[in-house]
């Protein structure tokens, strides 16, 4: 029986006992840092059914405790909070429960399966900062389901097909002669994506000339030659050109390649991939479907809608008049597709900008409206977008932040930053770099994810890499220090060791603040999978380490008194680490050894 469910139960017998009432709920919150306590009672609730002044009550109910759980080991009354103080031998049992730390938190796999869908970029340009807030989120809070029970299924659909890959394709074959990413030295989806800029500032020059020939600006826009030249190769590739086929493979294979380096320099990956060329035709079938079910309908021109307004919402086009498929078509289809491909998934997660919060709105419905029941369990895990103090970004003018270019300058930062701390003199060039690397993937990682996802981000990489505060060198660095302890100590592995303290030692008050703060770890990790938010367990980690150098700054670690308390606190130093990695892990983000 978890602790607060015996708590309950007693407090129960309590309100049964002293006042002959019955009580169906008991309150807990944490105790105010201002009060002593460990846990408190919420008492104002309980008047529905104890009559009474709430101090006396909380008293009474205190009294009980305290002879009847010998967890608890005092109490006070503050107004109608009840706040429970808990024994120190409650909390080394606790300790001393836990097998290993490295696995505290996580929850065995069940057969629940859940797909996580992030990233889905288009072919036509490279990964650049919102795309890496997106991969962010959706693969933290991929590994955090996994964490908290779940099967896992991370995956993303590519955008390879559509008029923006046929201007980059139609710019390369104007203007490539012939260009490669080994004859340039270029990723692929840079060398792609140099070229959709290209077009974009030849269709700028062609409208101006269509302007100065008295074009009005949307007729300029619609009859620049190289804009119906590009549709025109979308028309041929629909119908299977062979050369324009092959083109499009060919610069389609440059930017996956581009891609993949990308997500392995962030330490990213994926189970399946989804590709809209393969997908974009999905859905017909099942729009035809929902036409004998009655849930959608056919007007006079053809067309194929879902009426929504009694959901509050309006009518949604699902097949245009000439029988050609929408967004919404082919969104419905791939959800479909996806389900049959994973049959043990029982809904889905996509991970997209909030931008395209009515749209997941609308596709839920209907696939709720078709009748799938897993249609129940999928969720927009929707974010706001990531500024810069510069400005905002633009693909088509080329001023988007380059991911690669973001990742390499975070580690430049973290270098420059750790070399002027000067602590890291006796490491080899590629320790160093390796470090650079990982502090500054760390410090842009943890930036992101301490963020709520609803909430629209000001990037800063300067005060991302910051060493002291909320961020993840800060917190990297905490983790060094306590292996710096753990080599020093220079013990055998401790985990799995119990340590039982003389009854007549008690705990310092600030190893009890560390292990209560520890024992919030697993409740951490179910409320961020519940809430789909990365920012609590980033947030959780930041609070347990600065409890850990307030505990370092007030104990003496290793000049304890005696033998037995240097190693209970070694082991919680231990500990203290352990959680910080898993935490991390969570988010994506490794842990030097040294700092």
């Amino acid at each position: 029986m978890q602790f607060q469910e015996l708590l309950t139960a007693k407090i129960k017998e309590a309100v049964q006992s002293t006042f002959d009432a019955q009580l169906d709920t008991v309150e807990f919150q944490a105790t105010r840092k201002d009060f002593e306590g460990d846990i408190t009672v919420v008492v104002f609730p309980m008047l529905r059914v104890v009559k009474g002044n709430p101090v006396k009550i909380g008293e009474a109910i205190g009294d009980y405790l305290v002879h009847h759980v010998s967890e608890v080991s005092k109490y006070n009354v503050v107004k109608g909070f009840l706040n429970l103080v808990l024994s120190d031998a409650y909390y080394l049992d606790f300790f001393n429960k836990v097998a290993d730390f490295s696995s505290f938190g996580k929850t065995p796999q069940g057969n629940d399966a859940v797909l996580v869908e992030y990233s889905s970029p288009n072919t036509n340009k490279p990964l650049h900062l919102g795309h890496i807030r997106n991969i962010l989120l959706g693969y933290s809070v991929a590994e955090i389901l996994q964490a908290s029970g779940k099967k896992t299924y991370k995956t993303q659909i590519i955008n390879d097909r559509g008029i923006h890959i046929c201007k980059s394709m139609l710019a390369w074959k104007r203007f490539g002669n012939g260009e490669t990413p080994e004859s340039t030295g270029l990723k692929g989806d840079k060398l792609v994506g140099n070229y959709y800029v290209r077009f974009d500032k030849e269709y700028k020059k062609e409208i101006e000339q269509l302007k100065s020939q008295g074009k009005t600006e949307e007729e300029a826009k619609t009859e620049a030659p190289i804009l119906k030249e590009a549709q025109k190769m979308l028309q041929q590739w629909e119908q299977g050109d062979a050369a324009v086929v092959a083109l499009w493979e060919k610069m389609n294979g440059w930017v996956y390649d581009g891609f993949e380096k990308t997500y392995d320099a962030l330490g990213v990956d994926f189970d399946s991939f989804y590709y809209e060329s393969d997908t974009y035709l999905l859905g017909k079938d099942n729009i035809e479907e929902g036409l004998e079910k009655g849930v959608f309908f056919k007007k006079e021109d053809g067309s194929v809608w879902c009426d929504l307004t009694d959901e509050g919402l309006d009518e949604k086009l699902v097949l245009r008049a000439d029988g050609t498929a929408v967004y919404m078509t082919q969104d419905i289809g791939t959800a479909i597709q996806r389900i049959k491909d994973h049959p043990d998934a029982s809904g889905m997660i996509y991970t997209v900008g909030n931008e395209q919060d009515y749209h997941f709105k609308v596709l839920f419905l209907i696939l709720k409206k078709l009748g799938y029941s897993w249609a129940e369990n999928l969720y927009h895990l929707s974010y706001g977008m990531v500024d810069l103090p510069s400005g905002k970004m633009k693909s088509r003018e080329g001023t988007v932040v380059d991911a690669d270019d973001l990742i390499a300058e975070m580690a430049h930062t973290a270098g420059k930053i750790s070399e002027e701390l000067g602590k890291i003199d006796d490491l080899t060039a590629d320790e160093k770099n390796q470090l650079y690397k990982t502090i500054g993937l760390g410090a842009l990682k943890y930036y992101i994810l301490k963020v709520d996802p609803k909430k629209r981000i000001l990037f800063n990489p300067e005060e991302s890499v910051d060493f002291q505060g909320n961020t993840g060198p800060f917190i990297q660095y905490t983790y060094a220090r306590i292996q710096s302890i753990l080599r020093k100590f220079n013990s055998a592995p401790l985990s799995g060791q119990s340590v039982e303290l003389n009854e007549q030692v008690s705990l310092h008050e600030k190893e009890k603040e560390l292990l209560k703060q520890l024992q919030l770890f697993p409740e951490t990790v179910q409320l961020a999978a519940e809430n789909y938010s990365p920012a609590l367990i980033a947030n959780y980690t930041y609070d347990l380490v600065k409890e850990f150098n307030s505990f370092y700054q007030n104990v003496s670690i290793l000049g304890a008194d005696t033998d037995e308390e240097k190693q209970f606190r070694v082991q919680l130093a231990d500990a203290v680490a352990k959680v910080i990695k898993t935490a991390f892990s969570l988010l994506g983000i490794d842990v030097p050894e040294r700092m």
